[in-house]
């Protein structure tokens, strides 16, 4: 290991800005610079994406590394990992994970970690037996689960060594969410709508995982009792045609606007009453640790780590995936009791600020890569012990 700070590097081979992404982004901000330096490896889409929220001392080396016949791109990882003298390499997603991790430990990285993120419920076949996964998990030294739920599919679906995985829950930089009783009077001008009238905000990717299509064919059943009812869709995706054709087939026009990928999400929270998250599987949603910070409760579907932010009764209402009446008759209990909304958005709130900070986060992930450091320090030298960098120092 080297003497100065340590040269750590996050690796995506994701296409779109997502969830992902702000993990990353809030470990790149938060990461201590006395002891690490760090680098992103990413594909030129998610770097320009980045770019402009990308701290200065981040050193970006754009890479397309999507298949294992790639091989000039893989010498290039393997040539970059070496130049830079990398000591730790951290994958995000499991398609990062399958090629950048047995590059990592083919050119001597120290410390291989992974953080998959989702349940992949996609996954059939052979695929679905997850053997890939446990073959390249040969190459990787932890497993970071984002949430609870997280860490038992990696256990006990994917059948990783439990030994190799750690719960760091996701985190966020909570400051930006004060809670404010602005209406927002004058987007809600731009959007068409109302000063009375009751908003849903789901801000999520028009992707299949996200369920918008479910909540859709939940709106109309809302609209019964409340003909005021509006929603925004934040976001963009590969969906976005066939919703607003859905939109279209179901009379909801004046109901639904699509704004598309939109950075000032405090600005769209302060406008909702209430927030929607009708996803098929997740991993630990940032946007329902930021609609509490907000103090805007949220209905969600009971998926995966979800749970784990909407607490049912206490901070929100959660229900089964793929149920558009469960998801309206739970809108419409909060759309009919300001009250209700007001103390779910105020425990909301208290109990975000308590678990799911990006201080948090950064400083158990820090301390994970310190351990895995020394870990590997002394299987290297068992009986002789070894001269640890100063961040290992600080650590212990």
């Amino acid at each position: 290991m080297t003497a100065g700070p340590i040269s750590l590097a996050i690796f995506s081979n994701t296409q779109e800005r997502g969830g992902a992404e702000e993990h990353i982004l809030t470990l790149l901000r938060g990461l201590d610079r006395k002891f690490f330096r760090p680098h992103l490896i990413c594909s030129p889409e998610v770097a320009g994406k980045l770019q402009p929220d990308l701290p200065s001392d981040v050193a970006l080396y754009p890479l397309t590394l999507h298949s294992p016949f790639h091989w000039a791109s893989a010498i290039r990882l393997a040539h970059y990992l070496r130049r830079q003298r990398v000591e730790i390499l951290h994958s995000h997603l499991f398609y990062s994970s399958l090629f950048g991790s047995p590059i990592g430990r083919f050119c001597g990285v120290p410390v291989v970690i992974e953080t998959p993120h989702l349940r992949e419920c996609w996954r059939k076949g052979l695929k679905g037996h997850f053997f890939v996964d446990r073959l390249i998990g040969r190459c990787v030294d932890y497993y970071i689960a984002v949430s609870h739920a997280n860490a038992r599919f990696l256990v006990q679906g994917k059948r990783l060594p439990a030994r190799k995985v750690r719960t760091i829950h996701n985190g966020s930089d909570l400051r930006r969410f004060a809670p404010v009783e602005s209406s927002q009077p004058g987007l809600r001008a731009q959007l068409g709508f109302a000063p009375d009238d009751l908003v849903l905000l789901a801000a999520a990717r028009l992707e299949p995982q996200k369920g918008h299509c479910v909540l859709l064919d939940a709106l109309p059943l809302v609209r019964r009792d409340f003909p005021n009812v509006r929603l925004v869709c934040l976001g963009d995706g590969a969906l976005r045609g066939q919703l607003e054709r859905q939109v279209r087939d179901l009379r909801l026009s004046d109901a639904v606007r699509f704004v598309g990928y939109q950075t000032d999400i405090p600005r769209w929270l302060s406008l909702a009453d209430v927030t929607v998250l009708p996803s098929f599987f997740e991993g630990l949603p940032l946007i329902a640790i930021e609609s509490l910070a907000a103090e805007r409760p949220m209905v969600a579907t009971a998926v995966d780590g979800t749970p784990e932010v909407i607490l049912d009764g206490r901070t929100g209402f959660t229900v089964p995936p793929g149920d558009a009446p469960s998801l309206a008759e739970a809108i419409g209990r909060l759309l009919r009791d300001p009250d209700l909304r007001r103390r779910f958005g105020r425990a909301g709130r208290s109990f975000v600020l308590e678990h799911f900070t990006q201080e948090r986060q950064v400083a158990q992930t820090q301390q994970l890569y310190f351990d895995a450091l020394r870990q590997r320090a002394a299987r290297l030298f068992p009986a002789e012990g070894v001269v640890e960098s100063g961040a290992a120092k600080a650590a212990g």
